[in-house]
């Protein structure tokens, strides 16, 4: 029997961190705790090994395609391939950033979005028939966020590649860089994003759909992380009961699903969306 392989992105702290605990008590094969910042990475692990957790760690790094190449290589040669991927790295500007909103558009696009759309397209090659994709969105990923009808309705179009949807994505972008992007996509480069997550993980669904593979996006919950600036009120342990629910104990049939933190599958494209957490 081949071995099982699991692999969580961004997972030195926060959510993350919590979700490669809970498969190291859970999943029955390795658990791969990935980081951009190797130092950071090796320090969680032994932390969780004085858990009596042992995860294993490989660097990788969303934004460098050459770092994706080199992960996937390594699993591909030692593994065979992966059986659960956690999609969960991503960043967020404070609301006291001084940043342009120009820049925090496009770098907040650049890693929760386009980059995950980068490591998508390397590792989903070595996905193994009945893997599960388990994508890191938020409360901020409900379409009803986003103002214009006119772009609502082409988000959910049943029809949108990846192509399309990165080409909606790239225009928020062009639009905050010349400041006309609030009326139509509304003021948050977060929401955004996690839109375009969101929107991503049912493309991916019906692409892979042939493979037995289930791919939802998830919205953890808000929790104390830095992310949150310590604000939530779950902890990280609290973050990761959904995400880990998808990964290892959802039914077959929640595939292409939004799913809140209770576990609840609830529609990503309701008018009138939830209240943000």
């Amino acid at each position: 029997m081949a071995t099982k392989v699991a692999v969580v992105t961004g997972a030195n702290k926060g959510i993350g961190f919590a979700i490669v605990r809970g498969l190291c008590k859970k999943f029955e094969g390795v658990v791969y705790l990935t980081s951009r910042d190797i130092e950071r990475g090796k320090k969680a692990v032994a932390d969780l090994e004085k858990e009596g957790l042992n995860p294993k760690y490989h660097q990788l790094d969303i934004t460098d395609k050459k770092s994706i190449e080199a992960f996937r290589d390594y699993i591909k040669e030692k593994y065979d391939g992966i059986d659960i991927l956690v999609n969960n790295a991503a960043i967020a500007f404070k609301s006291t950033a001084t940043e342009s909103v120009a820049v925090q558009a496009e770098q907040t696009l650049f890693v929760n979005y386009f980059s995950l759309v980068s490591a998508c397209e390397t590792l989903f090659p070595i996905l193994k028939n009945g893997a599960r994709v388990v994508n890191v969105s938020s409360s901020c990923g409900q379409l009803g966020l986003i103002p214009s009808k006119e772009l609502r309705d082409q988000l959910k179009d049943e029809k949108l590649t990846i192509p399309e949807l990165s080409k909606l994505m790239q225009q928020y972008v062009d639009a905050a860089k010349v400041g006309t992007q609030a009326a139509e996509w509304g003021t948050s480069s977060y929401v955004v994003s996690k839109v375009g997550v969101s929107a991503l993980s049912i493309i991916q669904q019906r692409m892979l759909d042939s493979r037995d593979i289930k791919v939802n996006a998830v919205h953890p919950g808000y929790v104390d992380t830095d992310m949150s600036s310590h604000k939530g009120p779950l902890s990280i342990d609290e973050g990761a009961i959904a995400p880990l629910f998808l990964a290892l104990d959802a039914a077959d049939s929640v595939k292409g699903k939004y799913v809140w933190y209770n576990k609840d599958i609830v529609p990503w494209d309701a008018e009138k969306p939830l209240p943000v957490v």
